[in-house]
């Protein structure tokens, strides 16, 4: 059995640069929860309550960071209105260098490894054709379930941010950021928007610790009423001058009123003026699920690159 090793505030970053370095070279090889922002979200609000089965490897060219492995394995979700969820597979996500690809049979190798004797699943990217025919090798199968019309595939969608539309509330609303609004209404706004959600402030603290979270790029909608009626976080990446999008969402309540579209448009605006050159956003890719897809398109994205859901059953 594999030694395990489990991931750490210090492994995040290092797979950051690894990450900006794949986004210089061939962008549309970032793997699903590879990027800059995924990293960072998923890691900050679940370390606290998942590490201890997060077990992860890392591979090295001299001291130059060139792949990573890291695997969910099987959890309790605890959310919001008290209910538990049993995640019962494993989950891998990693990223390669593109000069070091021979190294996914690696880690390949390392996941069934560390997840044997559970069912597997992967979503490389679907712009990988060595990476594809490998996983195939290793009796890797396109999941079934992904390939209806509410498949969980995701693309990722960008855009310049030459020209940007001057974001409007309606009347009685206000945008505020996350040091403005407080820890309660943050997480609050989050849990309201993704009910029912595993968020805690205990998360959110992880969150504002994993770099490059900033406050100030975090932003929220306040209603009249002083209900945080949406927000979004912005993950700025210096080193190629583009900003991510993750997460995004809207109280039921107040959906249907423009407001995550001009959240969106203000915060494309603070991301330009905090360097950014280009924006990007994640969202399920399948025909049943059009109305993430359609805000982001409304406010000019498109969809650049999207992953390829695998599978290898028991």
């Amino acid at each position: 059995m594999t030694s395990v090793e489990l991931m750490t505030p210090a492994d995040v970053e290092l797979m950051q640069r690894l990450a900006q370095q794949v986004t210089a070279a061939r962008p549309e090889l970032v793997t699903s929860g590879a990027s800059v922002g995924e990293l960072a979200w998923t890691f900050g609000r679940g370390h606290a309550a998942r590490g201890s089965g997060w077990p992860r490897r890392l591979w090295f060219a001299g001291d130059a960071l060139v792949a990573w492995g890291w695997a969910f394995l099987p959890h309790r979700l605890r959310r919001s209105d008290g209910s538990i969820t049993e995640v019962t597979a494993a989950d891998l996500v990693y990223q390669v260098h593109p000069d070091y690809n021979g190294l996914v049979d690696e880690i390949i190798d390392w996941y069934d490894d560390v997840a044997a004797g559970l069912q597997r699943t992967v979503m490389p990217s679907a712009a990988d054709e060595f990476g594809l025919q490998r996983w195939a090798a290793h009796g890797y199968v396109t999941d079934p379930e992904s390939l209806g019309d509410t498949g969980f595939w995701t693309q990722l969608n960008e855009r310049d941010l030459d020209d940007l539309e001057r974001p409007v509330l309606p009347d009685g609303f206000r945008f505020r950021n996350a040091d403005e609004a407080g820890t309660a209404a943050v997480v609050q706004a989050h849990v309201d928007a993704w009910a029912p959600s595993p968020y805690t402030a205990e998360g959110y603290e992880g969150v504002r610790r994993t770099p490059p979270y900033r406050a100030d790029l975090h932003v929220l909608v306040e209603a009249p009423d002083g209900t945080m009626a949406a927000s979004t976080i912005m993950w700025l990446d210096d080193a190629n001058r583009t900003a991510e999008f993750e997460p995004v969402g809207t109280h039921p309540g107040y959906r249907r009123l423009g407001l995550g579209r001009a959240m969106l448009l203000h915060g494309m605006h603070l991301a330009r003026e905090a360097g950014a050159r280009q924006m990007t956003v994640v969202c399920l890719g399948a025909p049943g699920h059009p109305k993430a897809r359609a805000l982001y398109y409304s406010v000019g994205f498109r969809m650049f690159t999207r992953d390829a859901p695998l599978i290898r059953t028991l």
